[in-house]
Order: structure tokens, then C-alpha cells, then sequence
């Protein structure tokens, strides 16, 4: 038997969920679950290469862990699967920080004893 998939939700919204999904203490992927009024549609990041096989075994405990617990009308279950990786996780702080910094950077040079006038 495969060992099971750990699902670490990363964020929950009425309507949409996101999940860190690992195997064997690995990060496999990256799911973002959107839940409209019948249709739930996935999109699956994966990590690492998969076999198509070993895809829709992710998918069906994705369905059966996650889609059917969440208990919403689910007529069907839309996925989109990329391969990709993760290169960098911001925030608002970083982007201020980010911003301020370049601003700094950036700003014409004044002598210390010029007045608002530039006297």
C-alpha cells in the first residue's frame, strides 16, 4: 500500500480552499480548491513528475479527503494539473519593505542644510 498524502491547509475562504499536499515528509504539491455552485474546480501544482497513474491517485484522495468532506453540492470536479516549482512566497510587509528600500535608493541626494527651498 502507498503511503498516504498529508494535506496542510494553508487557507480557508467560504468558497475556496488551499492546500500543501506530502508524501514521505516531501512537499508533492500545491492545491487550490475553488467551490462554485455545483462545480468544484482544482488546479494541482506538482513538485515532482508523476505518472499519469500516480496523478489520478493524487486526484482521487484530493476528491475523497478533501471535496467530498467539505460537504458541498459537488456535481463534478474540474482539475487542472501543472508541473512546476516554487520559487518564493511574499507578502504585504515584504512588498513595503521592498518598496521603501528602492525609494531610498533612489532618492536624489540632499545637502543636510538645505531648507525646503533647496537655500
Amino acid at each position: 500500500m502507498a503511503p498516504a498524502l498529508v494535506f496542510e491547509r494553508q487557507y480557508r475562504t467560504p468558497s475556496s480552499e488551499g492546500y500543501r499536499v506530502h508524501k514521505d515528509g516531501t512537499q508533492l504539491a500545491q492545491v487550490e480548491l475553488h467551490y462554485a455552485h455545483t462545480v468544484v474546480y482544482c488546479t494541482l501544482v506538482l513538485f515532482q513528475d508523476l505518472s499519469e497513474h500516480e496523478q489520478f491517485g493524487v486526484i482521487e484522495e484530493i476528491d475523497d479527503r478533501l471535496v467530498l468532506s467539505a460537504e458541498v453540492p459537488r456535481e463534478d470536479l474540474m482539475v487542472t494539473v501543472y508541473r512546476g516549482e516554487e520559487v518564493g512566497f511574499y507578502n504585504d510587509d515584504m512588498f513595503g519593505h521592498a518598496l521603501a528600500e528602492e525609494e531610498r535608493k533612489n532618492a536624489p541626494l540632499q545637502p543636510e542644510d538645505s531648507g525646503p527651498y533647496g537655500n
